[in-house]
């Protein structure tokens, strides 16, 4: 009956809702985020909210079921393209930034949003900004604990 009752248990399929606890971690064990201490994160399936990869690990898994899934960087942020590296005049900047390689900046998009980037060289009389995710080209492992299918 105990063995009956555990495969009829409900698992994961496209379209869920679900609430999952993760530590993401890159391929050499540092961690880059974590719901651990938090809130699950929720979302629903199908949507194109959660990177593939992610998504795809959750499929067909039970309540309170945890486990480990290695994402290569095509089903994460993709590779790194050269197309979303631009150079920009210093004098582009606002006067009070002093661009150093690695610092984040913010740009404003022409319809309003905000697009996150990241200086990739400090040249005499420009930068290079990098427009890339900053997981992009990048392997990712999940350490992934299912606590609610809704």
């Amino acid at each position: 009956m105990e063995t009956q009752e555990k495969n009829t248990k409900r698992k994961v399929k496209n379209n869920d809702t679900v609430k999952v606890h993760y530590t993401g971690k890159l391929t050499n064990g540092q961690i880059f985020d974590s719901s651990v201490d938090k809130q699950p994160l929720e979302f629903q399936l199908g949507q194109g909210m959660i990177i593939p990869g992610f998504e795809q690990g959750l499929i067909d898994m039970a309540e309170k079921e945890k486990k480990t899934v290695t994402i290569p960087e095509a089903e994460a942020y993709g590779e790194v393209r050269k197309e979303l590296f631009q150079e920009v005049p210093k004098s582009d900047l606002p006067s009070e930034i002093d661009p150093q390689v690695g610092m984040g900046l913010m740009a404003k998009n022409p319809d309003g949003t905000e697009r996150q980037l990241r200086v990739a060289e400090v040249r005499s009389e420009s930068i290079v900004i990098d427009a890339n995710h900053p997981l992009a080209g990048q392997d990712l492992v999940f350490d992934l604990e299912l606590v609610e299918i809704k």
